[in-house]
């Protein structure tokens, strides 16, 4: 466009030129050089020239502004785009059902209320004076009872997690993909998000693993020490035997 413009005041100045000798010529009945003239009609020519530069370069820096501008739109939209994989609603389940095993713990529950009233109840720090045997061996039987769901209840959660280790592998694999992929701040920030999510729910399930086997220890550790004041509450039935043998008067004959 520059040499397109350049030619087109060359030509402008030329014409010029040569109009100004015609017109002597034809006014005059002869070439008339004026130099005053020709340098005037130069230097007007090169004043619109450099004008005309001037209008190039300003379109140019604007149309590279409007590139950047545009440039800067688009990386801002990559950067706002929110990333297209979610794994929330699968870590929510498998969090729920975690928390539903621990829910349906058999027999004491993981309830406060319900823990005082067991050990209140099966689990007395001494047994009074003239307790029945039956009741001795109906308590015992309730804690061998509880001891056993709560190894049971441990195994089941330890189930849980092994079957949630497919789910995280799957979840694992699609959130790393998606962070390789990300094709902005936001969508790198929401798969790292993600995957710490993914972290805490697998530090769930180990808890609650974890709390279900304390459980069935604890359980298990107060059977044995209750079986030993269950004991010592028999030995003292046993030798309680009452008052002995009281010697008295027998008549054989009548």
């Amino acid at each position: 466009m520059r040499r397109i413009l350049r030619a087109g005041v060359a030509g402008a100045v030329l014409v010029a030129l040569l109009a100004a000798p015609a017109q002597a010529q034809f006014g005059f009945g002869g070439i008339v050089y004026d130099p005053t003239n020709y340098a005037q009609n130069l230097l007007t020519a090169e004043r619109e020239l450099q004008q005309v530069n001037n209008e190039i370069q300003s379109l140019t820096n604007q149309a590279l502004s409007l590139e950047n501008q545009a440039t800067s739109l688009v990386n801002q939209a990559r950067n706002l785009a929110s990333l297209p994989y979610s794994a929330l609603s699968s870590l929510d389940q498998s969090i729920t059902q975690t928390e539903q095993l621990l829910t349906n713990a058999q027999r004491i529950a993981y309830s406060v209320s319900t823990i005082d009233q067991a050990f209140t109840q099966t689990y007395p720090m001494s047994y009074p004076a003239g307790t029945s045997s039956q009741q001795l061996v109906t308590d015992a039987q309730s804690r061998w009872q509880n001891a056993l769901a709560g190894f049971q209840d441990a195994m089941r959660v330890q189930a849980g997690a092994v079957q949630n280790l497919d789910s995280t592998r799957t979840q694992i694999d699609a959130l790393v993909g998606a962070s390789q992929s990300a094709t902005g701040a936001l969508q790198a920030s929401q798969s790292g998000n993600q995957l710490i999510a993914l972290q805490t729910k697998q530090l769930a399930d180990l808890t609650g693993v974890m709390a279900a086997i304390a459980r069935a220890q604890s359980l298990e550790a107060a059977r044995n020490i209750e079986s030993q004041q269950q004991a010592q509450a028999q030995t003292t039935n046993f030798l309680n035997y009452g008052a002995g043998y009281q010697a008295g008067n027998a008549q054989m004959f009548h």
